[in-house]
């Protein structure tokens, strides 16, 4: 279009002066000075037209040339503009990015900076001592208000149709939900030095068949259906299994896609919730995803290792026994552990409809302390299912049983149930409430009340949810 244009302004001024001479002979005596000022002008219009001109057909052949590239040249391509103006003419232009510049450019291209805010507050009606309700991994307090978790995500994933065969993540979490996901020393030798890091991890995709997608770091476990992220749950509480299976690992990570119905990863790991090791023994976790059809997928993961610690924990923070970081324990444990621990996770989910969803949750694990202990089991299963009325609006309820035997999730030898129901309304995008009663009962008597040393069998609660969150990653965080 601007090129038409300037065409037609360029036939315009050489038909112009034609006219202009024919005036001017028409009357010889009249402003002859005049003439060449008008001459001098017309001069200037048409280097400026040709001027133009060559820069329109500049931007033409670089856009066509971009067109032609895909998103991963597009940054540099529109740099190199910039000389193609200049060399035609056209006086000072933006200067050229630098090398500095560009590199910045390219490695944050893909890159994603996410935050979310995650509140709440519950109502324990057995107002229990110390207004703690029980066998809760985040919403633990009652009757009061409470932050749940502030979390900064930072993420640049790694994307081999676009050249980019290396990612990284960091989860930096804060607020009640440290405490649980990084746990204290029976699982950690030093849980305090990565209390704040949720999730720490490099990605390379290996150049073998479709990709080979490897992950070292600190990542979140796959057991369970349920995650971290209160945005992406169905109920504001969590279950029971996701309580007892494990939150995150430390090690290597590889899954290999074989096609679009199956995907296959085998980790090696430190252990359940080792940021550092405190056995020696490196545990071993295969998992498979099946996806039968497109609103149906089934995760399958079998656990392997040994869970018990073979040093005495130091005092940390306290002076160092040795010259090393504090913390670090060189006390053996004798005899050593050596029990093994086995775990099954199964889990399915189907997209009933663009509303409905249903899931089926099942779990087994057994645990020894030494080879010949009697086992502890854990088992059971978790049914979930969610409805949205609306965009801004659904319904959510979950009902779970889990049989704790020699009580290695609770501490106590019970079998435990709960039902939770959950409203949701989701005020802007970024920001959900959820409404959520639930109902906790046993077999045995377990829940705290107002009295020392009273126990009841159920607790029930009444839970405010409030979550913002923000940032350019999409779906699941």
């Amino acid at each position: 279009m601007w090129k038409t244009k300037a065409f037609r302004l360029l036939a315009a001024i050489i038909i112009w002066p034609g006219v202009a001479h024919g005036q001017t002979q028409a009357t010889p005596a009249a402003f002859p000075a005049g003439q060449e000022a008008v001459q001098k002008q017309l001069d200037e219009l048409r280097r400026l037209v040709v001027q133009l001109s060559t820069r329109i057909n500049g931007l033409e052949e670089q856009l066509k040339q971009k067109r032609s590239l895909d998103a991963s040249s597009a940054a540099p391509e529109t740099t190199d503009l910039k000389p193609v103006v200049q060399a035609a003419g056209a006086g000072p232009g933006v200067p050229a990015a630098t090398a500095s510049e560009r590199s910045s450019n390219d490695f944050l291209q893909g890159a994603t900076l996410n935050l979310t805010i995650d509140g709440y507050y519950a109502y324990n009606f057995n107002r229990p001592i110390g207004r703690v309700n029980l066998l809760r991994p985040y919403d633990v307090s009652s009757n009061s208000f409470s932050l749940n978790q502030a979390t900064v995500i930072l993420e640049r994933a790694a994307d081999p149709t676009a050249g980019r065969r290396f990612g990284a993540r960091m989860d930096l979490q804060y607020g009640q939900a440290t405490e649980t996901l990084q746990g204290n020393a029976a699982n950690e030798p030093r849980p305090q030095v990565y209390r704040p890091v949720f999730q720490a991890y490099g990605t390379y995709v290996a150049p073998i068949g479709k990709g080979l997608t490897i992950d070292f770091g600190k990542f979140a476990s796959a057991m369970g259906y349920e995650g971290n992220y209160s945005k992406d749950q169905f109920n504001y509480s969590r279950a029971y299994f996701f309580n007892f299976l494990p939150f995150y690992h430390m090690g290597f990570r590889n899954t290999y896609t074989v096609n679009d119905k199956l995907t296959l990863s085998y980790w090696l790991i430190n252990g359940v919730q080792q940021t550092e090791d405190f056995n020696g023994f490196k545990s071993q976790v295969v998992q498979v995803i099946v996806k039968p059809a497109k609103t149906v997928q089934w995760n399958f993961i079998y656990h392997i290792g040994r869970e018990q610690r073979d040093l005495q924990p130091a005092l940390n923070p306290g002076f160092p026994a040795l010259p090393t970081q504090p913390g670090l324990s060189t006390t053996p444990i004798v005899p050593t552990p050596d029990g093994r621990f086995h775990l099954l996770d199964t889990y399915i989910c189907w997209n009933a409809s663009p509303k409905l969803t249903l899931v089926g949750e099942a779990d087994y694990v057994i645990n020894r302390q030494f080879e010949t202990s009697a086992p502890a089991h854990v088992s059971g299963g978790a049914a979930y299912v969610h409805y949205q009325f609306i965009r801004k609006s659904g319904v959510a309820a979950r009902a779970e049983y889990l049989s704790d035997r020699g009580g290695m999730f609770s501490g106590v030898t019970q079998a435990l149930k709960e039902t939770t129901l959950t409203y949701e309304y989701k005020l802007a995008d970024g920001f959900l409430t959820r409404f959520e009663w639930r109902r906790d009962f046993s077999n045995q008597a377990f829940f705290l009340t107002e009295t020392p040393g009273q126990l009841k069998k159920e607790q029930n609660t009444a839970t405010v949810g409030l979550v913002w969150w923000w940032g350019q990653k999409q779906g699941s965080w």
